[in-house]
């Protein structure tokens, strides 16, 4: 009996032990990472299963060659395409483009700095014996070349005194000379009278030892002149330390009347300065302490003055117009009359309106741009912040100290080093030149160095002219002006000027940039792109990539066994090992037969893409039948 009950058994329960014993075999074989035999089942899995759009293509068409064919061609072509895209989205983002924003503000607005200059160089007192001498040099050098004789017009000019020996030399050594228009040509005092217009005027400025001279040549005879005048002026200036520290500054005797919406200026609104060639400057509202703000805008609500205009002791070899010269800047900004200023005309009122304009520019990557300047590979030789012009200046000073060994008297004096005089860099002129025409062409490198700021203010002017005091009214304003201000000089419509400077409106304009490409645009870009091509979803670039990491870990485990089956197929080896490997067992070769091998633990074999049917009963019941 008990042989009849262990040898016969229900078929519900021979199915039910054979799918528990191969549960438990599962078990046994399955590991902590599962990859693939071969590179077919990862392809074929990885199409058969992905959510990319036309994969499943290259594989369920297999039996029909041609379409396979199609598929594949097309698949990767669309994947060449997606990714050409990609790299057109990616060298976009890589230029960091921004997009310009523009922003209209109403406020109160402050007033800016308004920096005003006689135009007229002034005759220090200090210097005025040299002068004096400079202008006998000239006065002969006119006559010999243009006989013009200047002393029958200004022989007040003149003193009968002779020049300086010193002045005289360096004068000689640089003087002014006549050229045709193809050579260099010194012309004696008694030379014949010739075609001025065969000729041009210039000096000439050689270096030290004389061996090589630079020619500064004139097609204006008023520029020469004024030029080469210029030239020994600031040898003049230089020689004196504290030409610059000598207040010799008249302001009531220029400022007739200064007012600000409708108050009247004192001291406290201005400081002084001199410029070598436009004279006594003074510059309103530069006190950072207490600034000028419009209550208005409007002519009665700005800066108006009334300035005089008339030449009186000062040198006219230099400055050969009448008026007064303004510029408009921003405080703690230098005033480069050159750049920005305007000339004021003698009998005119002058009306200036002003729109300000404030520029904002990233920095970093998006914009060769600076914040303070302190990133910049110059020195600021200004005592003032960081502005492109600033920089550019600093740069070719420092340049002049070190080519030339002295400084140029125009900017700033650096830490040490002292402005070029000829009685000590005598061929300092030569140097300057040279370097200047070196600096135009960039050859410093000033301009590429010099970079903008990131936030600059700007004020856009617009004037308008009209005749004052007018014919009719000029008779009691010149009486007002000489009871109040000792006007007494004769030509009263070309002594006087009046200028009004305000703000057209309270709107000002903000220039500002944002990032137009940000990381959050670029993937949202991605994504269009790889939806329009795949119609897929991030987490099928996850499927991509767990490709790719599968793709690599089976040929690590190829070459890892490769490499092991060459080292015990060489007769020089070390004897295997003792140790039993659970992961990688390799079956003796036989003849002919091609090299396998098996995973275990690690790797559980994926059935394949045509034998995807389950085990089931049926099959049992054919093995139990047999």
């Amino acid at each position: 009996g008990a042989s009849v009950k262990t040898g016969k058994m229900p078929e519900g329960e021979k199915t039910r032990q054979w799918k528990q014993e191969e549960e438990q075999q599962q078990k046994e074989k399955e590991g902590l990472i599962e990859f693939y035999g071969s590179y077919q089942e990862l392809f074929q899995f990885f199409c058969s299963n992905t959510t990319i759009h036309g994969a499943i293509r290259l594989v369920c068409s297999k039996k029909n060659k041609m379409k396979t064919a199609f598929w594949s061609v097309l698949f990767f072509l669309t994947f060449g395409l997606m990714y050409w895209q990609f790299g057109i989205l990616y060298r976009e983002y890589f230029s960091y483009p921004v997009n310009l924003n523009l922003n209209l503000n109403s406020d109160r607005l402050t007033f800016p700095a308004v920096t005003l200059c006689t135009l007229n160089p002034y005759r220090y007192s200090a210097i005025r014996k040299k002068l004096d001498e400079l202008d006998q040099i000239t006065h002969q050098t006119l006559l010999d070349l243009y006989d013009y004789n200047m002393s029958l017009a200004r022989s007040e000019w003149f003193t009968q005194k002779r020049s300086s020996r010193s002045l005289l030399h360096q004068v000689q050594r640089h003087p002014l000379r006549r050229q045709k228009r193809d050579n260099l040509v010194n012309l004696p005092e008694n030379s014949p009278s010739v075609d001025k217009n065969d000729w041009k005027i210039g000096f000439v400025l050689c270096s030290e030892n004389n061996k090589d001279c630079f020619h500064q040549a004139y097609s204006s005879g008023v520029d020469a002149v004024r030029e080469w005048y210029s030239f020994h002026y600031i040898n003049i200036l230089a020689q004196m330390p504290n030409a610059k520290a000598l207040d010799e500054s008249d302001f009531e005797n220029f400022i007739y009347a200064c007012r600000f919406n409708e108050a009247t200026c004192d001291k406290a609104n201005y400081t002084h300065f001199h410029h070598p060639l436009y004279g006594n400057c003074y510059t309103f509202n530069d006190n950072s302490s207490s600034l000028w703000t419009s209550s208005l805008p409007g002519i009665n609500n700005g800066l108006s003055l009334v300035v005089r205009t008339e030449q009186n002791d000062f040198i006219p070899l230099l400055s050969t117009v009448t008026g007064a010269r303004v510029m408009v800047h921003d405080q703690n900004e230098p005033a480069f009359m050159d750049d920005g200023g305007f000339n004021v005309r003698p009998g005119i009122e002058t009306s200036i309106s002003m729109r300000k304009e404030m520029t904002v520019r990233l920095g970093g990557s998006y914009s060769d741009c600076t914040e303070d300047g302190s990133d910049v590979p110059v020195q600021n030789l200004y005592s003032s912040r960081y502005t492109e012009q600033v920089c550019i200046r600093s740069c070719f000073q420092l340049n002049m100290v070190e080519r030339c060994g002295c400084a140029y008297y125009f900017y700033p004096l650096p830490a040490g080093a002292e402005y070029c005089d000829y009685t000590k860099h005598v061929a300092w002129g030569y140097c300057y030149y040279k370097l200047l025409a070196e600096f135009k062409a960039d050859v410093l490198g000033c301009f590429h160095k010099c970079r903008k700021p990131c936030k600059m203010t700007e004020y856009q002017l617009s004037a308008g002219y009209s005749h004052w005091p007018s014919a009719v009214s000029e008779d009691w304003v010149f009486y007002m002006l000489s009871q109040q201000n000792k006007y007494n000089i004769t030509s009263k419509r070309n002594g006087v000027a009046k200028v009004n400077i305000f703000f057209e409106e309270w709107n000002y304009k903000t220039n500002g940039e944002s990032p137009a490409f940000t990381v959050v645009t670029l993937l949202s870009q991605l994504g269009n792109q790889w939806s329009l091509w795949f119609g897929s979803s991030v987490l099928s670039v996850m499927e991509l990539a767990e490709l790719i990491l599968d793709f690599i870990a089976i040929t690590f485990i190829l070459a890892l066994r490769w490499f092991r089956s060459r080292r015990q197929q060489s007769p020089a080896g070390p004897p295997p090992s003792s140790h039993h490997n659970t992961a990688f067992e390799d079956e003796v070769p036989t003849p002919g037969a091609p090299h396998r091998f098996t995973v275990e633990a690690v790797v559980t074999m994926l059935p394949s893409y045509n034998s995807l049917e389950p085990r089931g009963p049926s099959k049992d019941g054919e093995m139990g039948h047999e």
